[in-house]
């Protein structure tokens, strides 16, 4: 009887998905316009703050701004040519890149390791949960104001402690290191909390059934929790590379324009920033963010193309 009945739910909601205006009852209008006013708030803002900048965007990569801010240029594709063989350009992307390779693997795997510790029942759980959650809540301000303290090569408290005179920051070397441990610091909390969500929907009898035939505790992470959290690792995933990929407020307040290692460290947006607001080409910055979106993108379309062969949705 459950059976018929789930698969009679979707036809009877393909009929009303093309049931015309006219045939719908009152009832159903009343219900559709409803529907509709509930969603118009979050259309509009869709429209306004994510297309519309988007599609404005496209447009200002054609022009180039006028001699003294004095309207803009229409320059055709020369703004592409100009980033496709631009080495900051690239050298810029290539640094986004490294980032995000730091970032998104870190920030995923221990946050897995503390959701499932976390998971358990035991004293104090909630107070360790808003412990590593609380860097997600503080102003990235502060964050970069602590952290630039703690690498300071003469007073810092990391080269206090381990007894070096490290450059933590401003050695091109590993500067880069430096800001994506800092952008796993801050991001962990938030993923930990998506995969408690994520481990809730596992049912208990799975373990249970592994712990009768002997499995310990890391087969079980293994062979149970992680594939069946597998589409929670996906979202996060996909969203961290996106986040990683646009990374500007750590790397602005962080390295300072004398820095000897800005230009190991700089990323896409940061760039597109000095063009757009310090050196007033609106135009060629644009352009930057239009390659970043397509990068983005290509990314995007591969990561979804393996959905289906590295989730698993029981």
């Amino acid at each position: 009887m459950g059976t018929v009945m789930q698969m009679a739910v979707p036809k009877i909601n393909e009929r009303r998905g093309h049931m015309k205006w006219s045939k719908m009852t009152k009832g159903e209008k009343t219900e559709a316009k409803w529907g509709l006013a509930f969603v118009t708030p979050t259309i509009i803002g869709l429209l306004t703050l994510n297309f519309y900048p988007i599609v404005k965007t496209i447009y200002m990569s054609f022009f180039k701004t006028g001699d003294f801010g004095r309207g803009n240029t229409f320059v055709g594709l020369q703004n592409y040519k100009n980033v496709i063989t631009s080495g900051e350009f690239w050298g810029s992307l290539f640094n986004t890149v490294k980032y995000a390779i730091i970032e998104v693997p870190l920030s995923i795997a221990i946050a897995l390791v503390l959701a499932v510790l976390l998971n358990r029942k035991m004293r104090f759980r909630s107070g360790y949960r808003t412990i590593f959650f609380l860097p997600m809540v503080a102003a990235p301000a502060a964050v970069a104001m602590v952290w630039k303290w703690l690498y300071n090569q003469q007073y810092g408290l990391l080269n206090q402690l381990f007894h070096t005179d490290v450059s933590w920051i401003s050695d091109p070397k590993h500067a880069w290191i430096a800001l994506g441990a800092v952008g796993v610091w801050s991001i962990i909390g938030y993923n930990m909390v998506l995969f408690l969500g994520g481990l809730q929907d596992i049912p208990r009898d799975y373990y249970e059934a592994a712990q009768i035939d002997g499995a310990s505790e890391l087969h079980q992470f293994f062979n149970i929790t992680v594939p069946l959290v597998s589409p929670t690792t996906f979202f996060i995933v996909q969203t961290r590379i996106i986040a990683a990929l646009q990374v500007f407020d750590l790397i602005y307040m962080m390295i300072d324009k004398t820095n000897a290692a800005l230009k190991n460290t700089q990323s896409v947006v940061y760039v597109f920033y000095q063009y757009v607001f310090t050196y007033d080409n609106k135009g060629y910055g644009a352009t930057m963010i239009v390659f970043l979106l397509i990068f983005i993108m290509l990314i995007t379309v591969v990561l979804q193309k393996l959905d289906k062969k590295i989730v698993f949705y029981n």
